[in-house]
């Protein structure tokens, strides 16, 4: 086994194993057996990931125990006019715009799913609001309106592929690291504070950014599935915002005072991936770059379909 203790943990690499190590435990793969889910040798090379994983995290991060203040951080950040959302509302392209979809998909498509191993490790108020939040992105018992049934439409009417990891091979680590990260958490007992601080962070920061993707798409007059994937999350997620801060976070650190640090670290540590994300792909932008590997400049991403 290679020595994982010593490897870049941002690396495309280090992110892409880590994937396919969680996807054992969400949908797996046709051609392997799923008793490997659980598997001690693969299991002991998860951890060894993880381990570096967290610690470079740790390290990039101001930690804390001031969940208020990082939370509002977050919220005042979101309404400001800056990232991708912003840019693709102002000047973006529509093939920007489909990579964009095409990144988003390794979590749209399985939205939500990562923060349902939260629920059995929650007690009181928290579990129960968050099952709340949690039947809101599951369609509120409508398979038509589940979010990443959503998505999937969206992703046909932009002319993509909405097949479940459809684009894995062609997104870089930065795009997998926000993924891998909500899993990594969801999967430990012991990150139960921090799922819960990233997932407040995600859904602060969401309704904002969609309504500037609602007016990206309308100035790029995109197809009206692509306007409703955003269109839904404007309401849903302002709501699951308060309920969120007022009645999952509130009431684990209530709870559990001890967990504050790990809320802070959730919150920060999804901003910080998500920053990384938003650097690559308007750094690859602004130099006429496609942001997705094996495409080239100006690279048209419905022509290329995972397989």
């Amino acid at each position: 086994m290679p020595d994982l203790d010593r490897a870049d943990p941002f690396s495309g690499d280090v992110q892409l194993a880590l994937h396919a190590c969680y996807e054992t435990h969400y949908r797996g793969f046709d051609e392997v057996d799923p008793d490997w889910e659980w598997d001690p040798a693969l299991i002991d090379a998860r951890i060894q990931m993880e381990r570096v994983f967290l610690s470079r995290i740790r390290a990039e991060v101001t930690g804390g125990t001031d969940v208020d203040g990082v939370l509002d951080t977050v919220s005042a950040d979101s309404v400001r006019d800056t990232g991708i959302s912003q840019h693709l509302r102002t000047s973006g392209t529509w093939w920007q715009t489909q990579e964009y979809f095409a990144h988003r998909s390794i979590y749209q498509l399985k939205e939500a799913d990562p923060q349902a191993w939260v629920i059995p490790r929650l007690e009181g108020a928290a579990k129960c609001a968050l099952v709340a939040v949690e039947f809101d992105e599951f369609g509120g018992g409508d398979a038509e309106r589940m979010h990443s049934r959503l998505f999937e439409d969206l992703l046909d009417a932009a002319g993509l592929d909405s097949t479940y990891l459809a684009y894995v091979d062609l997104v870089p680590a930065e795009t997998l690291a926000t993924v891998n990260f909500m899993s990594l958490c969801g999967l430990r007992r012991s990150m139960r504070g921090a799922l819960v601080g990233g997932f407040a962070a995600a859904e602060i920061s969401t309704s904002p950014s969609a309504r500037r993707m609602i007016d990206a798409l309308e100035r790029l007059q995109a197809p009206p599935e692509c306007v409703h994937f955003y269109a839904e999350h404007v309401e849903a997620d302002a709501v699951h915002e308060q309920v969120l801060r007022r009645d999952v976070v509130d009431d684990l650190i209530a709870r559990e005072p001890g967990l504050a640090a790990d809320v802070v670290l959730g919150v920060q540590a999804t901003e910080l991936l998500e920053e990384r994300l938003s650097g690559c792909l308007l750094g690859s932008w602004a130099r006429g770059n496609s942001s997705l590997l094996a495409v080239g400049a100006h690279g048209d991403v419905s022509a290329r379909q995972a397989t």
